[in-house]
Order: C-alpha cells, then structure tokens, then sequence
C-alpha cells in the first residue's frame, strides 16, 4: 500500500505527511498483531491495548515532527493545542476486531481546517487497503481512482448499517426497518469497509447512529472526493460533535434522508 505520484501528483506536505503517519502506525500494529497483547478497559468500556497507544504515539511523532503549531485530538492522548489546524487521529478503529485477530480495522487520519474536513487517510494494513484524499484532488484506493455509484432509486440500492444501538432505543427505528424493506439488498460491513465500498461504487449508502467523530473524519473527506455525500443523519455538516452519519453517492441522499 502506498501513494501512487503518477495518478494523483505530488501530495502536499500535509498528505505526504498523513501518509507518513499512517504507514508508522503500520508498523507498530502488524508488529503486535495476534502477539496476545493485553487489553484494559476505559472509562467508557471500550477496550484498547498497547498496540493503540504506540502506534498513536507514532502518528503524533510524525505530525509534530512536521507541523508542530498544529493542534492534535488523538482517540488515546485526547487533545493538546489551539489552532486552525487540527488533526484528528484514531490509532486503531476497530480494536475489538483486532484483540479478536480478524483484520478489519483500520487507522484514520484526518485534518480538519478552521472547522472544515479538509484531508483524510484510511489505512487497513492487515486488510491491504490504504484509501485517501484531499479537497479538490479527488480520492483513491491503493493508487486507484475512486467514483461512487450511479444508482439512483432506493429499490436498486445496496445500504449497509452499523453501530445501530442508538437507532434501535429512538424514533427513527421503524422507518428504518421501512427502509430496509425497499432496499435492493442490506449489509453491515463496518467500520472503514463500507465507506472504502461506498467511495469506490461498490454499495450506495452508509448508515450509523452511534460514532464519534475520530471514527469517521477521514473518511468524510474520502467520500465526498469520490462524488458522494457525508452528512449527520439530520443532514447536517460532520463536525466535532457529529455522532450519527448518512453517507451515500449523492443521488440518494435525499431520498434516505426522508425516509428515516
């Protein structure tokens, strides 16, 4: 995995430097993968390991090395500085997946300039896919283009849902399950996968209910590159408080939105 120079040009400083990161916290975690590392609890119960710590103190290495006035918010380390330009960094999104040893997680990378996602780096390395993009460059997966679907009708689309617990307690549920009825087919892929799907014209929508913002930055960027749309399931702009999500390839996203 790695960035191709000869589709995308050469990447600004700040994408040559999320890439950077990214293959630093490769590193670490194909290092301690299926190694029994031990797991601990946070306060709010998700688990993380010595693999998630190093390999965010590797991604912090690098982004500081290179923008040092730039503000950081990591899953592990929380968030140190003040400034327009903010990145946003979970070491491992997935870590059950990954104290579980099957390969679907990921680390994200994103920045965020002056409230606005601007770059983002979705990096699987045990599941071999490295998606990333910036604003008015367009997205790519392993060096490949990336363009969302062309479907258009609700009954032709394939949707895939997770993190659905907060969606299940709420109002919404109901209309959910209307619209799973009109789908041409439902999935749950999760995590980075659906949206590296979604971005690369595979599936046509992504729902959830239940995120925080460092699960799902860089991949705003990522989607909205390859054509598609990423907005709160209010159909409002990702932000740092954002924790539900509809994304789709744009042409469905109207019509999802009204029927949830």
């Amino acid at each position: 995995m790695s960035l191709s120079t000869d589709t995308v040009g050469v990447p600004s400083a700040e994408l040559a430097c999320a890439l950077e990161a990214a293959e630093a916290a490769a590193r670490v975690i194909r290092e301690l993968y299926q190694r029994n590392v031990a797991v601990q609890l946070k306060e709010d119960k998700s688990p993380v390991t010595e693999a998630d710590v190093r390999a965010e103190q590797a991604i912090r290495g690098v982004i500081q090395s290179r923008f040092p006035q730039h503000a950081f918010y990591g899953e592990e380390t929380g968030r140190t500085g003040d400034a327009d330009s903010l990145w946003l960094v979970d070491p491992i999104d997935g870590t059950k997946a990954f104290v579980r040893e099957y390969p679907m997680f990921s680390t994200q990378i994103a920045l965020m300039r002056e409230g606005r996602l601007v770059l983002g780096v979705s990096c699987a390395p045990l599941y071999g896919e490295l998606a990333y993009a910036e604003r008015g460059r367009g997205a790519w997966l392993n060096g490949r283009r990336l363009q969302v679907s062309t479907i258009d009708a609700i009954e032709n689309a394939a949707l895939s849902a997770g993190n659905l617990k907060t969606l299940a307690s709420g109002s919404r549920w109901s209309r959910y399950g209307a619209l799973v009825a009109r789908v041409n087919r439902i999935r749950g892929y999760g995590d980075f996968l659906h949206y590296h799907l979604l971005a690369a014209g595979k599936i046509d929508a992504v729902l959830e209910s239940d995120v925080n913002i460092l699960d799902v930055a860089a991949l705003v960027t990522i989607v909205e590159e390859a054509g598609g749309r990423f907005t709160d399931l209010e159909g409002l702009e990702v932000g740092l408080a954002t924790t539900t999500v509809l994304a789709t390839n744009g042409r469905l996203h109207g019509a999802i939105s009204a029927a949830l």
